[in-house]
């Protein structure tokens, strides 16, 4: 029998290629939320993977990006810290769309590095087979990188895969985290994630990037049965109807579909209050990102 092996894997890319979907479905469960929406992946995220031969520690970080706030260059920081003492990178790239600026930059990274790279060519469910050749074809020759490995991280095909492939940069070590966890992050952080996911995939205006989310009351209120208090913060006092809709829609339906993830999460019943408060400039507030989840 072999000796135990684990290591830190982390994931770069643009933004909204797909690195949160790949992470949740390696790991089996929602850990990192997911939108249409750039720039969803605000903190880094680690997930956890554990079989009986290894234990894989994801870092799914912020996309890149030109940052214009303070919120913007915390998220640009956690992508280069992430590069640092870890055992492999992956770079996703959405082979579906033209590969800019913002893919290079990401692959121009590695050259920094001395880390194992493998590119994952992204949603290769929604190209034909001869442009997914000619992506292979423009990287195979980078000596930056190990391995290139098409998959789609919607539909699961190519993850086996890149499991193995990552599994064989691993070294002998100890189990990080315990066997039953999947993130290193609390109950509370994924509660307030949850709630994010919900507003960006549902206001269709320029609202969602400045929104917040404030936990106010985790509570367990009886023996299947969770409360939890929430403010879903705005920017504007023009923000705060639209974040509420019509007679409540809008707030209604965030609830919904929040409560239903979160009552996953902890395997219980879930009771959910949702508010709507402007704290204005909030994102440029160092005290106030602490509040609302983001790290230092």
């Amino acid at each position: 029998m072999g000796s135990y092996k684990s290591g830190f894997i982390a994931i770069i890319g643009r933004s909204n290629v797909g690195k949160s979907t790949l992470m949740n479905e390696i790991i089996g469960n929602k850990v990192a939320i997911v939108s249409d929406r750039p720039q969803t992946t605000r903190n880094q995220i680690k997930g956890i993977f554990t079989t009986s031969d290894y234990q894989m520690v994801f870092m799914d970080t912020p996309g890149l990006h030109l940052p214009k706030t303070k919120l913007g260059k915390f998220m640009l920081q956690a992508v280069t810290d992430s590069l640092e003492e870890v055992d492999a990178v992956i770079v996703v790239i959405d082979a579906s769309e033209y590969i800019g600026a913002g893919d290079m930059a990401a692959i121009e990274k590695l050259e920094y590095i001395n880390t194992p790279a493998v590119l994952v060519l992204n949603k290769i469910d929604l190209i034909e087979k001869n442009a997914l050749l000619s992506i292979i074809d423009r990287f195979k020759d980078n000596k930056h990188i190990n391995n290139i490995i098409p998959i789609s991280a919607l539909t699961g095909d190519g993850i086996e895969e890149l499991v193995d492939v990552l599994a064989g940069y691993l070294k002998e070590g100890p189990k990080f985290f315990d066997d039953d966890m999947i993130t290193d992050r609390p109950e509370m952080f994924i509660v307030r994630e949850i709630i994010r996911e919900k507003a960006l995939q549902n206001i269709k205006e320029e609202i969602p990037h400045g929104v917040g989310i404030e936990i106010l009351r985790i509570q367990q209120t009886g023996p299947n049965m969770i409360e939890i208090h929430a403010n879903i913060v705005c920017e504007k006092q023009s923000h705060k109807p639209i974040i509420i809709g019509k007679q409540g829609s809008m707030i209604k339906k965030l609830g919904t579909e929040a409560r239903q993830d979160i009552e996953k999460l902890f395997a219980n019943r879930v009771n959910l209050q949702l508010w709507v408060r402007v704290k204005p400039h909030w994102r440029d507030n160092i005290a106030l990102m602490k509040d609302y989840g983001y790290d230092e």
